[in-house]
C-alpha cells in the first residue's frame, strides 16, 4: 500500500522533464530556457508516455532495513483540458506483492520549468489515502510519500519502456 502514493503522485509521481530527449535510455530534458508553458507540458508528456520509473524507497523508521524496489509503467500522460493542472496517468504499479494497472488522475504543479506531482489526502481506490510530492528531473525521479498510516522516501531512474523492456529481459 505504501507507494502507490508515488503512483497516485506519480507515480508515478510521478515532476517530470520537461521536453523529451533520448540519453541512455532515459527520459531527459531539452534545455528549458525560453520555453512556453504549453511547450512545457507537451515534453512532460512525450517524456512520461511510455516509460518506467524503476526505483526505491523507504519506510520511515525501517530505514535500517534497506532498500525496497518499485516499478511504475506508465504508458501514457495526459493532460485533461481546460485545467489548470489535471493530469491522466495510464499506470501500472508494482511493488512488494501488488500490481494493478489503472488511470489516475493527478494534479501536476510546476516550479518554474520542473513539474510537480502533488496530490494532497486522495483517495486511490483499492489502497487508501495518499498523500506525495514527486519531482522529476533529467531523468530521475525523488520525492516522500504518506499514506495508510506509514511513509517515506521514493527515488530512482525513469527509462523509456522499449529500454526497459530490454533490462527486464537480461
Amino acid at each position: 500500500m505504501r507507494t502507490f502514493a508515488f503512483a497516485s503522485a506519480l507515480l508515478f509521481a510521478f515532476a517530470f522533464a520537461p521536453a523529451a530527449r533520448a540519453a541512455e535510455g532515459a527520459a531527459r530534458p531539452e534545455k528549458a530556457a525560453g520555453l512556453s508553458q504549453a511547450e512545457l507540458e507537451k515534453g512532460f508528456e512525450q517524456s512520461l508516455s511510455g516509460s518506467v520509473f524503476r526505483g526505491y524507497f523507504t519506510e520511515r523508521g525501517k530505514e535500517q532495513g534497506g532498500l525496497k524496489e518499485e516499478k511504475y509503467t506508465i504508458t501514457s500522460v495526459k493532460k485533461i483540458p481546460e485545467t489548470d493542472d489535471l493530469w491522466v496517468f495510464n499506470v501500472r504499479i508494482q511493488y512488494g506483492n501488488h500490481d494493478a494497472t489503472l488511470p489516475l488522475t493527478l494534479p501536476v504543479k510546476w516550479a518554474g520549468d520542473t513539474p510537480v506531482i502533488s496530490l494532497t489526502d486522495m483517495l486511490v481506490p483499492g489502497f487508501g489515502k495518499f498523500t506525495a510530492r514527486v519531482v522529476v528531473y533529467r531523468g530521475e525521479y525523488a520525492g516522500t510519500w504518506d499514506g495508510a498510516g506509514h511513509g517515506g522516501h521514493l527515488f530512482g531512474k525513469i527509462e523509456k519502456l522499449d529500454d526497459a523492456k530490454e533490462d527486464d529481459a537480461k
